[in-house]
């Protein structure tokens, strides 16, 4: 159980972009949902919770007079982390499948500028180590697509296509869903400098088929990443606050501004419903109208 909430609480960082404080506050709340679930006889971790367990949850936290505000708060947090699991397939069944809570609102975080971003990206750009080669091409590779880190760090060498041509990144997002992302020229470039002198050095296996490997030539995993971006974003002046999702969405407001069609944008980002981009991109409504009406003129 612990394992569990310590990955859901990394990827609340990595993925969702969450504060401190928000990791703090979900952490807590896991924590008495596990203290609460542990005490019964019948416990066998999370796999053994049903929607009546967390019905009684919920119920003891009103008894013990908590506010509605945060039951609210504890119910959104329980749901994530079960949304977590199921998508990691650490449980078969989501017992938080149907109940029904208040939608706890949450803070996207700023896009950095384009200049704050060129200086994050010369970073790595300032040293030839195979690790330096490998981290320029993540952090181009993941700006120049809008990728989420966990699928930066799933992608297999078998993903790519560097035809100078037409060069593009087949990656799987939610639900399993397949999409193909063109690469610019900056990040074919650090990709291709990151596989000829950086991964031949740094993988040991010739058989590993992951595209971005750690030191002991081991597919990177999210975490492994944060702490990477963190590094260079110290490194360039940028405070504690840029995250991968910072970048995301950077990439994001920036193809916008820069006039592409918010169609387009939803494609690259993965995003089922272009609603959901809307917001992800933190943008006053009108100005998405306007985007949108200029991509499909026949909608309006």
């Amino acid at each position: 159980m612990r394992k569990s909430l310590g990955e859901f609480l990394v990827f609340l960082a990595v993925e969702k972009g969450a504060s401190a404080n928000t990791i703090a506050a979900y952490k807590n709340d896991l924590q008495q949902l596990a203290d609460f679930i542990g005490s019964r006889a019948s416990s066998d971790g999370w796999r053994s919770l049903s929607r009546s367990d967390i019905q009684d949850f919920i119920l003891n936290l009103k008894e013990r007079g908590y506010t509605e505000t945060s039951v609210a708060r504890k119910v959104a947090a329980v749901r994530s982390f079960f949304a977590f699991l199921a998508a990691e397939g650490s449980i078969t069944a989501n017992p938080t499948e149907g109940l029904s809570s208040p939608r706890v609102g949450k803070t996207l975080p700023k896009a950095i500028s384009p200049n704050e971003v060129d200086e994050l990206l010369e970073q790595p750009a300032r040293r030839s180590t195979p690790e330096a080669k490998r981290d320029r091409a993540m952090l181009e590779l993941l700006y120049a697509t809008g990728m989420r880190v966990t699928e930066l760090v799933s992608l297999d060498m078998e993903n790519l296509n560097l035809d100078p041509r037409s060069p593009f990144v087949r990656c799987i997002g939610k639900g399993a869903k397949e999409r193909s992302i063109p690469i610019h020229d900056h990040a074919l470039e650090a990709l291709n400098g990151y596989l000829e002198d950086g991964r031949p050095i740094m993988v040991r296996n010739h058989d590993e088929p992951a595209l971005f490997v750690n030191r002991r030539g081991e597919r990177l995993t999210r975490q492994g990443f944060w702490l990477i971006l963190k590094g260079y974003a110290k490194s360039a002046n940028l405070g504690d606050g840029v995250t991968p999702h910072t970048l995301r969405h950077s990439f994001a407001t920036h193809m916008l501004r820069g006039g592409m069609p918010l169609r387009n944008v939803q494609e690259m980002l993965g995003h089922a419903n272009i609603s959901t981009t809307q917001v992800y991109t933190h943008l006053t409504s009108d100005h998405v109208r306007e985007v949108y009406e200029r991509a499909h003129p026949r909608a309006q």
